[in-house]
């Protein structure tokens, strides 16, 4: 199915419209025993778009989905880009004071709110309004919340919508709040034309068929669910929603769903790997596995390789101001290792449609083979953040001799190779000075990543005095790891001033809701001196030196 990005009447649900006629009893939706066709869930989409229309005071423009993993914050999606509106995920799990700056930041129209998360919307939403509020599975009618909505039996009197409203392919598909260094969450409005040129990429590059069955293993709040429910729903193909326990212990899933094409963050492979679960061909059925969102380990690649010895391995790169992922590496067994940079994977070309440059500090292109700054323009770079202009500028930008494309500023370390791929090296802001030596973070996790019982590691610069690095402690997580002998090892590799102070060894790694190592956690934990004072964490242990 081709994509037109710039056609009068192509958005983003236009390709599960497409579906839909093609395929209707082909089953689009599988979330725990429910399975839901093409045609079920148009219908079920049109139905709530209706009511959202029929009830909003004026036309909605940004939908919050206060859902996760069910039909709501799937459906949702769809009903909120038929209603015209973009569509805003919200997770139930987050604190209530973070969702109530999203929906007023975001300044939400409406919300779609799913059975699960109504004890949460009692406490966001008390003495609190949004104008129009949904709830397709509950009678509201018959219930004492502290706000008022339209429930389900009002939901069902509602006639399809035959035609969606059409959209400025400019505006906004889907607005995602990311962490701000701040604190504060920073809204990033992806519009139509932006994802579409995403979405065609990937269709082009993967080849889903209607026959595939993919994974949703990610939380909606993060980017690369758009990918997988887009992915499919415009090739006619299943998304199948996995539950947290079942990403990690993903097998009988996998078996029992006839899974394909899996798509998470390469923690899962770290995971399972850890728990010694990632044996030779448990994965066989598998014919494409994608990986992105953070730094793929070349040792994780060649592991999942080996458990899916059928499956094509890509390594997806891109921040979600880049609509997903704009560059994409694919792993060869034979070729790859070499390859790799301080044990990870290249991220691969940037994609066709797209330009780039890497440039030094002073924003002027490196020479090739020189480390410097990724900077992308294009048809998938965002317009700018929510209420953020400051921000914006600082983001977004003219290059010198550039023409007047704005690129964006992926605050990505990167290396170009001979063939036009690029290494990832490291954020800038993981680059810490001192006595005067630049220091990059990840080359320090990638030493002590090459001791066997080692699975993950983080290299934090700790304690900050006056704003400045004073020096380096690193946090791992494995299986009966030495401390003594991990910082006598990589003594042997790294200078003095790249040592760590300290090493501290946890069960596991805290993670964010998308799956990555919750950078912000430890540190929060160093500061707040749990594991200075004394490793009051159960299983932590650690080394000091000095």
């Amino acid at each position: 199915m081709n994509v037109v990005s710039g056609s009068m009447e192509t958005r983003l649900h236009t390709g599960f419209t497409i579906s839909a006629e093609r395929y209707p009893r082909h089953s689009a939706l599988s979330i725990g025993a429910v399975r839901l066709s093409y045609s079920e869930v148009d219908e079920k989409a049109r139905r709530w778009a209706c009511a959202l229309l029929r009830n909003s005071r004026t036309s909605p423009k940004r939908v919050g989905l206060l859902a996760c993993r069910s039909e709501v914050s799937y459906v949702g999606v769809l009903a909120s880009l038929y209603a015209g509106a973009a569509f805003v995920p919200l997770n139930p799990a987050f604190p209530f004071e973070r969702t109530r700056s999203v929906i007023r930041e975001g300044k939400l129209d409406a919300l779609f709110i799913d059975q699960g998360a109504l004890p949460v919307a009692r406490r966001v939403l008390e003495n609190f309004e949004v104008p129009t509020v949904l709830l397709p599975f509950h009678a509201s009618a018959d219930t004492d919340l502290p706000f008022s909505a339209i429930g389900q039996s009002e939901i069902d009197k509602s006639a399809p919508l035959v035609e969606s409203v059409i959209s400025d392919i400019d505006s906004p598909a889907y607005i995602l709040f990311t962490s701000g260094s701040t604190g504060h969450p920073k809204g990033v409005p992806v519009s139509h034309r932006n994802i579409l040129h995403f979405i065609a990429t990937a269709l082009k590059r993967y080849d889903v068929r209607p026959e595939d069955r993919l994974t949703q293993t990610f939380d909606q709040t993060f980017d690369a669910s758009v990918f997988d429910l887009f992915l499919a729903w415009w090739s006619g193909a299943c998304v199948c929603s996995m539950q947290p326990l079942e990403i990690l212990s993903p097998f009988e899933f996998v078996a029992q769903q006839g899974i394909t094409v899996w798509n998470s963050v390469p923690s899962v492979i770290a995971l399972l790997q850890k728990r010694g679960a990632l044996k030779p061909n448990c994965l066989s059925n598998l014919r494409l596995s994608l990986f992105g969102g953070e730094a793929l380990k070349c040792s994780l690649a060649q592991a999942w390789q080996v458990a899916a010895p059928n499956s094509i391995i890509d390594n997806l790169y891109g921040p979600t101001e880049v609509a997903v992922a704009c560059a994409a590496y694919r792993w060869d067994p034979a070729n790859s290792p070499s390859e790799c940079c301080r044990n990870v994977v290249p991220i691969g070309r940037v994609f066709d449609g797209l330009r780039h440059v890497v440039v030094d500090d002073s924003l002027r292109p490196v020479k090739a083979g020189r480390s410097g700054e990724l900077c992308i323009a294009g048809p998938q770079v965002f317009n700018g953040y929510l209420n953020e202009t400051p921000r914006t500028n600082g983001n977004l930008c003219r290059l010198p001799n550039m023409g007047d494309d704005s690129f964006y500023r992926t605050g990505d370390l990167v290396r170009s190779l001979n063939g036009g791929d690029y290494l990832f090296l490291g954020r800038i802001d993981h680059q810490v000075k001192i006595r005067g030596y630049r220091i990059e973070l990840g080359e320090i996790e990638s030493v002590l990543l090459k001791d066997a019982n080692v699975v993950q590691a983080v290299a934090l610069a700790w304690p900050i005095v006056d704003g400045k690095c004073t020096g380096i402690v690193a946090v791992v997580s494995g299986v009966e790891v030495d401390t003594g002998k991990l910082m006598s090892e990589i003594k042997k590799t790294l200078p003095s001033y790249m040592l760590p102070r300290e090493i501290y060894v946890l069960e596991s790694m805290p993670l964010g809701a998308n799956g990555k190592i919750d950078r912000v956690k430890i540190g929060n934990i160093l500061e707040d001196g749990l594991m200075r004072e004394q490793p009051r964490l159960e299983g932590a242990t650690h080394t000091s030196h000095i």
